[in-house]
């Protein structure tokens, strides 16, 4: 007996731009140019665009937009530490989180590269050189680092997070105010009457580092002593070694203004194994606002650096150099929080 032959099933078809459009009562080429950033297209037409896609299921072909657009829909994030940083600094993933959401609402991928060895950048090298991403976020730029003129030479619209020292004019950039941060808190640190203020800069070869470092001796001016100067290196075991330091080189110091909140912990360690209280004997003023911040005892007074417009802002200057405009700079301002450790 012959056993009867059963109906092909066919899968169910995949929505098209067509159908978008004819959900949405516009015609396909608005519908295309939603799909490619929504320029030259209304509000109201926007929406219905939009709402289409929701009610037909239409998802995009990010392969075919490719082909067309010549663009991956793709960016790349490097952070040129090492894979530690990364987990110790939580500014990172801060600034990861806010331009992964800024990237988002232009249907962009973020992808996380690390470069801090000379093997990673060769091979960071060969995946830009296959064009995979349309543009890099930079983070944690280093002088003569080889990073920037590397990318800057391969053609790729590059937006650092902090002044790319020695290629300010051509490399688009998105900083904090590092120096009016420091004159900020040394200026507060005076008016509660400490008159030894000693500081532990960032590395001297990060823009933060030299800036903060500029910030503090302009603020102090001829009362500056070099021995209440040192240098840490952006991590919690850095800033308690120079705090070590600090004590050893300046006994008489009153307060010290720390170039991040997370070296700042670290002071506070070693001032706390050294006998002395805070912000009674010595006050502490930290950089970043971070989570680091508020989890110390006690609380870090600190400069506020504004990270959800530092991310914005960075995606929003990259996507502007990829669409062709030349590179800018944008310095966005800080702001001194009070808390208890000064």
């Amino acid at each position: 007996m012959t056993k009867a032959r059963e109906p092909r099933r066919h899968p169910a078809r995949r929505p098209t731009i067509n159908d978008v459009a004819a959900a949405a009562g516009v015609s396909r080429g608005t519908v295309s140019r939603v799909l490619n950033g929504g320029r030259d297209v209304s509000p109201a037409s926007h929406e219905a665009v939009e709402r289409a896609m929701r009610k037909t299921g239409y998802v995009v072909n990010q392969h075919a937009r490719s082909l067309v657009t010549q663009r991956s829909g793709s960016v790349a994030f490097i952070l040129s530490e090492p894979q530690d940083r990364l987990f110790e600094d939580p500014n990172f993933n801060v600034l990861l989180h806010g331009c992964t959401q800024a990237l988002a609402q232009h249907d962009i991928t973020l992808l996380l590269t690390l470069a801090s060895s000379v093997e990673d950048r060769k091979r960071l090298g060969r995946y830009l050189a296959g064009g995979h991403v349309d543009g890099a976020l930079l983070v944690s730029t280093h002088s003569g680092s080889p990073l920037i003129p590397e990318l800057l030479g391969r053609g790729l619209p590059v937006v650092a997070c902090g002044k790319p020292l020695g290629y300010e004019r051509q490399a688009a950039y998105v900083a904090a105010d590092d120096r009016d941060g420091a004159h900020q808190m040394v200026g507060y640190l005076r008016s509660i009457g400490r008159r030894r203020i000693a500081t532990i800069s960032g590395p001297l070869d990060t823009p933060g580092g030299i800036e903060r470092l500029a910030g503090y001796r302009e603020a102090v001016g001829a009362d500056g002593d070099p021995a209440l100067i040192t240098h840490g290196d952006y991590t919690r075991a850095g800033g308690e070694q120079a705090m070590q330091r600090l004590l050893e080189q300046a006994p008489d110091l009153d307060a010290v203004f720390v170039a991040s909140d997370l070296m700042a912990a670290g002071a506070l360690n070693a001032l706390q194994r050294a006998g002395k209280r805070v912000p009674d004997d010595i006050a502490v003023g930290g950089f970043d606002d971070s989570q680091v911040a508020t989890a110390t005892q006690p609380p870090l007074t600190t400069i506020r650096q504004p990270y959800p417009r530092i991310s914005a802002e960075m995606v929003r200057l990259l996507l502007g150099l990829i669409d062709g405009y030349s590179p800018a700079a944008v310095i966005v301002p800080t702001e001194l929080v009070v808390r208890e450790s000064a």
